[in-house]
């Protein structure tokens, strides 16, 4: 595995590979790595012949009361980890290689509809900050295909959509959420839970089931559903930021009568934020 920090090495690499006829695939991420990461890599080399993975954390996507400084930095420990899960290429920018005129003269990208509410209501700027970031990469590797976890659903349609009205020539794919034995989604903010933390986060998986689990069964109050899971989360000892019952391509508020619905949550747990979401086929 080579591990280059300029976009001039990147592209010379890349062409390298896709010179020999080589397909491209990319697996963007911040670093500290996990096994749901891995597994992304490994699902990239089955579909592709040379494997690219980005380690870049984006001061573009943080608010100014959020974790950037605190973002565990693991470049060691990752590059033996995809190395291990077969990553052919590292890709290590800077924040200068990055955003060479500064962040404030940045040119971002929005996309509207789907940003908005969820965790674009929670975080102002910080899809912004993704779509801009996601962009940039996207034209730097310019991958035949790019993997990315379901388990941030809302930054998955909204590449989704960018990609789309954007006419980009690469084929995104999502993956399922990796978890833990007790069912909590692998994140690496899950580092940050204290024990006792660690012991109640699993709640929210198991709320999302419990609420997939009725609206299979045929309940169609889903504002009363999405109250009482509020409460179990809330009993659990988790602070609930928003639960709700989404259609899953536009993320419009879901519908009795939809047959494809997400469930998405975001809940706090100290000052921990954890998200997670299950889909729901009633086909």
């Amino acid at each position: 595995m080579n591990t280059v920090k300029t976009v001039r090495e990147l592209r010379a690499a890349v062409a390298r590979a896709r010179s020999e006829g080589k397909r491209i695939g990319f697996v963007p991420t911040m670093g500290n790595l996990h096994a749901g990461h891995a597994a992304l890599v490994k699902k990239a080399g089955e579909r592709a012949d040379f494997v690219v993975v980005s380690i870049f954390v984006n001061p573009l996507q943080f608010g100014p009361s959020e974790d950037l400084d605190k973002y565990p930095r693991t470049l060691a420990a990752d590059q033996e980890r995809l190395l291990e899960a077969g990553c052919h290429l590292l890709f290590t920018p800077t924040v200068e290689e990055m955003y060479p005129d500064g962040m404030d003269g940045q040119t971002r990208i929005h996309v509207p509809g789907v940003s908005e509410g969820l965790c674009g209501a929670s975080r102002p700027g910080h899809f912004e900050g993704v779509a801009t970031v996601v962009s940039k990469l996207l034209n730097m590797v310019q991958p035949d295909l790019a993997l990315f976890g379901e388990k941030d659903f809302q930054q998955l349609a909204i590449i989704r959509k960018l990609v789309r009205d954007l006419n980009l020539p690469v084929q995104i794919f999502g993956e399922p959420t990796v978890r833990a034995a007790d069912g909590l989604a692998l994140s690496s903010r899950n580092g940050y839970l204290d024990e006792q933390q660690r012991a109640a986060a699993p709640a929210i998986y198991r709320t999302l089931r419990q609420l997939g689990e009725r609206i299979r069964a045929g309940a169609e109050d889903f504002p009363a559903l999405l109250a009482d899971a509020r409460q179990a989360l809330e009993q659990a000892g988790l602070r609930p930021d928003y639960l709700e019952i989404r259609e899953p391509i536009s993320l419009r508020p879901g519908v009795p009568g939809d047959r494809q619905l997400v469930i998405l949550a975001a809940a706090y747990l100290g000052s921990t934020r954890l998200i997670d979401n299950l889909s729901v086929h009633l086909d």
